[in-house]
């Protein structure tokens, strides 16, 4: 369980940028009821993450907002200026956290991409690194044939499991007297010599 010591929500508000154009992040009206399996391969899927990610860590090194938001869909960029976005990253900004090592480990997918009743393509997943693991949390809108950012969420929390709680000391127990050897009388009769 991630404590608040090793955890540190940074997010940039989804809901926001969900309600600010209603409608224009649909492609086209669906029939079919609940989320869908996204059409994309591994290697769009990891594009997408390590680019958006990588586009984040950029913008935290230079302090410049502006790249982020022009990679992002129109209702990303209606909803958030550059100086919303770098309010919104300050925290993370702050702690001068790297994100750069996204670009060569493999992210691990809880959510794998799915096709939302609205048309936004959702993800989720983590970097387990060290010492912190980078859990995030996207979605993308469609915008002239490519999926461009419509709403990230990125935390940092403590990496791998947790070490169990040392158990209370045992006494050992005293140790066992060796037990008496006992000889078995043998069933066997001893060879007999033979004579020539």
């Amino acid at each position: 369980m991630l404590t608040p010591r090793f955890f540190q929500a940074v997010s940039l508000a989804l809901v926001l940028c969900l309600t600010s154009q209603p409608g224009s992040a649909q492609s086209k009206p669906d029939d079919k009821k609940g989320p869908q399996p996204a059409q994309i391969d591994r290697n769009g899927v990891l594009t997408l993450v390590r680019s958006t990610i990588l586009a984040l860590q950029h913008a935290n090194q230079t302090g410049n907002y502006t790249v982020l938001r022009d990679l992002g869909s129109p209702g990303f960029q209606q909803a958030n200026t550059a100086a919303r976005l770098s309010e919104v990253f300050a925290d993370l900004r702050g702690r001068n956290f790297d994100l750069s090592g996204v670009a060569v480990l493999e992210p691990q997918l809880s959510l794998l991409p799915q096709i939302e009743t609205n048309g936004l393509m959702h993800m989720a997943g983590s970097f387990p690194s060290v010492p912190l693991q980078v859990n995030f949390e996207l979605l993308f809108a469609p915008d002239a044939g490519r999926w461009k950012l419509f709403g990230i969420s990125l935390n940092l929390g403590q990496s791998g499991p947790t070490p169990p709680e040392p158990s209370p000391a045992v006494q050992p127990m005293p140790p066992k007297a060796p037990a008496k050897s006992q000889r078995l009388p043998s069933t066997k009769k001893p060879p007999q010599p033979t004579q020539p």
